[in-house]
């Protein structure tokens, strides 16, 4: 018997054997984005799955394949869509994509799961997705689903996040491609990260509104880094990723009883 926590590396039976058993689910909700020039274009991807991936074995649950494609990256949170790679969703196609697999997980029956988001702007399409997929499952008569949605990076002790800035947290939105995410690479995918070429054109002074068409002289760091990456490293990223799956689990086994 194949014992895995990633949910498509199970056999049929051993998902629905597993399932029968009370096992939470954790789906992970990335996307294809830019992350500056010294991190790859998976960073939504590879963070929330290896944040789930831990949290699974402490709670003994499973994590579904992480959704790879999101909502549209914003210049505030994300540095736009104008940066080569950049792969987004509609805000309707991404929340019909989370309403069908959830509908289908429930079908399955999956009764526990937890919306794990990786991609700040999937935020509010991710709470319309989990809506319409419990909506059609009440429809269908499954009334007793029990779910979680939560932003990973949300569950880090304020002291961590002292001891890392002790000049002052930036706040979640300018820390993209900076030392919180260059941090946690260097600590799940070292190999992809290029620390020779972490830019030094930020931090960026974004105006406190959004503009559309985006002006050139919004205040968006050429590089596409929001903050400042120098001084990340695998050491750092630990420190996260155990507050992470400690303060996670510890969420998950309180609201289901685990």
């Amino acid at each position: 018997m194949v014992d895995s926590i990633r949910l498509d590396e199970l056999s049929w039976p051993e998902f629905a054997h597993k399932i029968a058993a009370g096992a939470p689910v954790l789906l992970p909700l990335g996307t294809t984005e830019q992350h500056g020039p010294h991190l790859p274009l998976n960073v939504d991807v590879v963070l929330p799955t290896g944040v789930c991936e831990r949290v699974a074995r402490q709670v003994g649950g499973l994590v579904a394949p992480t959704i790879p494609y999101g909502y549209k990256s914003m210049p505030r949170s994300g540095g736009g869509e104008a940066f080569p790679g950049t792969l987004s969703l509609d805000a309707n196609t991404f929340s019909l994509v989370v309403r069908d697999v959830i509908r289908g997980l429930g079908h399955h029956g999956v009764r526990r799961l937890i919306v794990v988001n990786g991609h700040f702007e999937n935020a509010w399409p991710s709470v319309e997705g989990l809506d319409l997929g419990l909506r059609e499952l009440r429809r269908d008569g499954i009334t007793d689903m029990q779910v979680m949605r939560l932003e990973y990076w949300d569950f880090v002790r304020r002291a961590t996040l002292d001891k890392l800035f002790p000049d002052g947290f930036p706040g979640t939105e300018l820390e993209h491609a900076s030392l919180l995410e260059t941090s946690l690479m260097l600590l799940l995918r070292p190999e992809l990260v290029e620390m020779d070429k972490v830019p030094s054109d930020g931090p960026a002074t974004f105006p406190t509104y959004d503009c559309f068409p985006v002006p050139a002289d919004f205040g968006l760091p050429p590089s596409g880094v929001l903050a400042v990456a120098h001084g990340s490293s695998a050491e750092k990223g630990g420190w996260l990723m155990d507050d992470h799956v400690a303060l996670m689990s510890a969420a998950i086994r309180k609201e289901f009883g685990l």
